[in-house]
């Protein structure tokens, strides 16, 4: 009982700047008919749950389509006076719900969910994931994305409510500094 205590409070310590709740991860509802080649392209992190790989500014996406049917995912930030990016993969991994991607930025983590809420596809973007820590308790992440690096005050408004309704804690959530950014 005691080592397992200690490893929950080692890991608990390692995702302190992480969005983390008890229980197991939510089974939120996603966007129906989602249309892959209409979400590619760029899109401009506005708010975010605190996540430790995304402290930078100027943070943004782009998805693209490779030959062999993965999705690029090419994650980019300003951060200790540099731009820094990251490539990623994400995989459909069941045609029948689209909207539940997975996505890994290496070859030796796990695909984690990716699981786009809601979308327009040309103005605003609701994704969640979540990675379940043992049953124990979940570690939640959320973004708000925009096609331009600002939205309107009430889409951001709109997206906290949904991301609400589905059980995700938006208290924590913060603005992503899009200022001064490269075009």
């Amino acid at each position: 009982m005691t080592s397992t205590v200690f490893l929950i409070m080692l890991v608990l310590a390692l995702v302190s700047s992480q969005s983390y709740h008890w229980g197991p991860c939510p089974d939120p509802k996603v966007q129906p008919n989602f249309n892959i080649e209409q979400y590619l392209g760029t899109w401009y992190e506005i708010e975010k749950l605190p996540a430790s790989f995304e402290r930078g500014k100027c943070i943004e996406a782009n998805y693209a389509t490779r030959t062999d049917g993965t999705i690029q995912v090419l994650n980019s930030q300003f951060y200790k006076e540099k731009f820094r990016t990251v490539e990623g993969t994400a995989v459909i991994p069941d045609p029948r719900e689209p909207a539940r991607l997975r996505v890994s930025f290496s070859y030796f983590t796990p695909y984690a969910p990716y699981w786009v809420l809601t979308t327009d596809y040309t103005s605003v973007s609701v994704v969640y994931s979540c990675t379940d820590i043992l049953h124990l308790f979940h570690i939640d992440y959320a973004w708000i994305l925009g096609r331009a690096r600002f939205v309107q005050p009430q889409t951001v408004q709109y997206a906290k409510q949904l991301l609400a309704g589905e059980g995700v804690d938006v208290f924590r959530m913060k603005t992503t500094d899009q200022m001064g950014c490269r075009n």
